[in-house]
């Protein structure tokens, strides 16, 4: 008892009682529906049978007379399956036909009889009485008078239609009794495979609460909506297991990148207050800490902005921006330092490109490339050079940073992108790592993406916009 009431509280059981009882409710409708419809029909059947009788006894009278009429009805009454055929005088006495006894006060109304009718047919009394029983015979009938006042009398047995309508009656119900047990079976076997998948589902996701985010919800392969959800579900999970695994590596970044600048704050500040310097030296510590602190900030809002964008959110306005005048800003703000560093920076084929999207996200995570474009390509063997390219292909926007310095491996360019990742050992570079990370994250928050391809020598950095982002 305790675990069918477990089972009723389930959504899937409460659903299939309800489809159950609504199915049993329309069912039984149907049933009676039918049945007086099948009534309805043989009642018309029947009348239209015995208005037939009566034309064509009218037609036999209209060219014989009363003999006539009477060897007509003696005729039909002999033949098997007949009508039943009745002739009365004025008082009611039967002078022919297959009627030996009629219920009282049938003839001595004309017309239609308002209900069914008993009767008794010859030679009936003598079988009843043999058999032990009795079972009285129904019938409709049509009465009305001839000009001489001879009661006619053209009825029909309902015996026949009232059993076809209990038969059909009878098969109704079965079929519905049948219909409800293999709703119930279908009920009790779908239904508990159903739960059992959901007991899956649930002992799953227990594991996964108590801390096994590697477990995954299980899939059966039936391509179902538990199936689909599941799915739905583990990806979620495959989600939240990599922010997880970023989170974690993040936080391992941040404290071995962030360790050292701190150590040199703390350091100088002791420094700074053990010596007897003079007001300049003092003001040199404080200067240098301050360059620092602001190296430090500067790393803490790049994160903040990154994790912002993979969030999907963005306070910055979205609006229609050319590509070609942020590429022409940025190529401007970055000369200088490129020809310090002896680096030649130069804007190659720039197309025109509209698109929506955000100008400073874009213009920030450009200057992020090209600053690491030229930062590495300045110790290259040859003449070092940094190029900047704009072109709409196939329906995209493809912007593209080229060097040639020394490359990334293969194996190491989708590395490059995370938090904190710098291929450099010695970290003689001035940087925190974060540079590239940004950049994917604006990409992906205008639905692009990043590609690195060689150089020869040097390497390719492809900011790909999609169709849906262009004007």
């Amino acid at each position: 008892m305790a675990r069918l009431v477990a089972i009723m509280k389930t959504t899937a059981a409460r659903l299939s009682a309800l489809y159950l009882i609504l199915f049993a409710v329309c069912a039984t409708f149907l049933v009676i529906y039918m049945t007086s419809l099948s009534a309805r029909m043989l009642a018309v059947q029947t009348r239209d049978t015995i208005n037939e009788e009566v034309r064509g006894l009218d037609r036999a009278y209209q060219r014989g007379g009363l003999p006539f009429l009477v060897r007509v009805i003696e005729s039909r009454a002999r033949q098997p399956g007949a009508n039943l055929y009745l002739l009365a005088d004025a008082n009611g006495r039967i002078l022919s036909g297959n009627v030996e006894s009629l219920q009282p006060g049938i003839l001595d109304v004309v017309g239609w009889t308002e209900r069914p009718f008993t009767y008794s047919r010859f030679g009936e009394a003598e079988t009843r009485l043999a058999a032990g029983r009795e079972p009285p015979h129904e019938a409709m009938a049509l009465v009305f008078r001839l000009p001489n006042q001879i009661i006619v009398l053209v009825g029909r047995d309902l015996g026949e239609p009232e059993q076809f309508r209990r038969v059909m009656q009878r098969a109704l119900v079965v079929t519905l009794v049948i219909m409800c047990l293999g709703a119930l079976l279908i009920w009790y076997f779908v239904g508990r495979r159903a739960l059992k998948r959901i007991d899956r589902v649930s002992a799953a996701s227990r594991r996964i609460m108590a801390g096994d985010l590697t477990r995954r919800l299980p899939v059966s392969g039936a391509g179902d909506e538990f199936d689909r959800l599941s799915e739905n579900l583990n990806k979620m999970l495959d989600r939240i297991s990599a922010l997880n695994e970023g989170l974690r590596q993040v936080s391992d970044n941040i404290a071995h990148d962030l360790k050292t600048p701190l150590t040199r704050l703390r350091n100088r500040a002791e420094a700074a207050l053990a010596g007897n310097q003079k007001a300049s030296g003092y003001r040199e510590a404080l200067e240098r800490n301050i360059a620092e602190s602001d190296q430090l900030i500067r790393t803490f809002n790049a994160i903040l902005m990154i994790s912002r964008l993979e969030a999907g959110y963005s306070a910055e306005a979205v609006s229609t921006i050319d590509l070609r005048a942020i590429v022409a800003d940025v190529v401007e703000l970055y000369e200088p330092a490129a020809e310090e560093q002896g680096v030649k920076l130069e804007a190659g084929i720039v197309g025109p490109a509209e698109l929506r999207g955000n100008r400073e996200l874009i213009g920030q995570a450009l200057s992020n490339i090209v600053d690491n474009a030229i930062k590495y390509s300045a110790d290259a063997n040859q003449a070092p050079r940094v190029g900047v390219t704009l072109e709409k292909t196939s329906g995209e926007i493809r912007l593209t940073v080229s060097d040639n310095g020394p490359g990334v491996p293969p194996e190491d360019r989708q590395r490059v992108t995370e938090r904190f990742v710098r291929l450099e050992e010695s970290r003689t570079q001035p940087g925190s790592g974060l540079g590239l990370s940004l950049a994917k994250a604006v990409m992906t928050f205008h639905g692009g993406h990043l590609a690195f391809a060689d150089n020869d020598p040097g390497l390719a950095v492809t900011m790909v916009f999609p169709a849906s982002a262009l004007v």
